[in-house]
């Protein structure tokens, strides 16, 4: 246990060297800061890279038709595959693992010709024809209104909901855009919600620059049909979307006449794929992290080592007074243990101040400038700190334990002969 006159020893055993202490001490100081900063900074990378997937369901993956590669039952190479309802249908009915299946179709872009009007303004803007179960696979905010339903679905009602930069182009500043019209292709639609896409990079002028509109009124107005451009597929969530797609591509196949083995004929993007292999890749470079920092502490730790047996040699003859007046070896191999368990964790517990603090100005110039792109909020949780502390304490055992021996080792009347 620590006694005041313990704590006074520890204090007077530090100051002797004030210059050696602070060196020694800064090693674990540099130790744990680069650890939590590595951490930090991968976390930072890992939030940055992953924001490119979006807020969409990671269990997801898109799927398109492309051009046949290998000529099959009378459907010749280079056919264009296009995707229907009745497809839809088929693969929601034989794939009970499905939790979404949104048929989708667009048109437009907002970089492309002006489509859209509202009285004398007009706007290029993206147009998708959607199912309502598309806001569960890509969640966003309805900032006014209301999305899509299947009521405007069976009824192939005229209604659309639209994104942020649509409503600043085709509205006076403070207009509502509720209940107004607009006219799309040239056809009226009432808008009946305005949303925002949010934690989204890369396209999000392009996603505040989207209306949607249901589904079957997208065909029928503009003469679709049943077809259909691609698909938005999510798993139920204890099943993995990349193990279920080959059953998917097996069904498309069989309906449309194309070969086994061609594996060019359906596009597709897995999304829990490529967001597992993202979270792999930073993994291992959290392991690196952990690896490299560790191994600066280490060095860190030896200082303090080597400095407790000079300090040990130094207070020989000390310790040899000690032994004869009657201290046990525990007691003195205690205040060795204990001064340097307190000079690793008084240091170590600046060093993650330090990088705390470093994370902060990080953070805050992030939120001063603007996003880097592949690079967001750099952070780590606190179950990091346990892990820093726990390493802290151990560590600073471990650099006391041979020296404590050594100290112990002696005997009190060699310990007393020492000049």
């Amino acid at each position: 246990m620590f006694s005041k006159d313990r704590w006074d020893e520890i204090l007077e055993a530090l100051n002797a060297n004030r210059m050696r202490t602070a060196l020694t001490a800064f090693g674990v100081f540099w130790g744990i800061t680069v650890l939590v900063l590595l951490l930090a900074l991968t976390n930072g990378l890992r939030n940055g890279v992953t924001a490119d997937f979006g807020n969409f369901a990671t269990n997801s993956m898109f799927m398109w038709g492309q051009r046949t590669s290998i000529s099959y039952k009378g459907v010749p190479k280079g056919k264009r595959l296009e995707y229907k309802l009745s497809d839809v249908e088929a693969i929601r009915a034989d794939i009970p693992e499905l939790k979404y299946i949104s048929p989708r179709n667009s048109l437009g872009g907002y970089n492309g010709a002006n489509n859209v009007t509202r009285g004398t303004k007009t706007g290029a803007f993206q147009i998708y024809g959607d199912y309502p179960e598309f806001i569960k696979q890509k969640p966003m905010d309805i900032l006014e209104g209301r999305f899509l339903s299947y009521s405007d679905i069976n009824i192939k009602r005229k209604v659309c909901v639209i994104g942020p930069d649509v409503v600043k182009g085709l509205y006076d500043r403070g207009e509502d855009p509720m209940e107004s019209y607009i006219k799309i292709n040239g056809v009226n639609f009432k808008v009946v919600g305005t949303f925002k896409i949010t934690n989204s990079q890369g396209d999000s002028e392009e996603e505040a620059n989207t209306i949607f509109i249901p589904f079957t009124t997208f065909n029928q107005a503009f003469n679709y049909g049943d077809r259909v451009g691609w698909m938005a597929i999510t798993a139920q969530d204890q099943y993995s979307i990349t193990n279920v797609k080959e059953r998917v591509f097996d069904i498309i196949k069989s309906r449309k006449n194309v070969h086994p083995n061609d594996e060019r004929a359906i596009g597709h993007r897995d999304l829990a794929e490529q967001f597992g292999r993202v979270n792999g890749l930073f993994n291992i470079l959290a392991i690196v992290g952990y690896f490299v920092g560790a191994l600066i502490l280490l060095s860190g730790i030896i200082g303090i080592n080597n400095i407790m047996l000079i300090v040990v040699k130094e207070r020989t003859k000390e310790i040899g007074v000690r032994r004869a007046l009657g201290a046990t070896p525990w007691t003195i191999k205690s205040q060795i243990l204990q001064e340097s368990l307190i000079l690793t964790i008084l240091s170590g517990m600046l060093g993650v101040a330090f990088a705390a603090f470093c994370i902060w100005g990080m953070n805050s110039i992030l939120d001063a400038n603007g996003p880097i792109e592949n690079f967001a909020n750099p952070s780590v949780n606190m179950q990091v700190v346990v892990v820093a502390l726990t390493i802290l304490v151990i560590a600073g055992l471990l650099a006391g334990l041979i020296p404590a021996n050594r100290a112990t080792k002696m005997k009190p009347v060699d310990a007393l002969r020492i000049e």
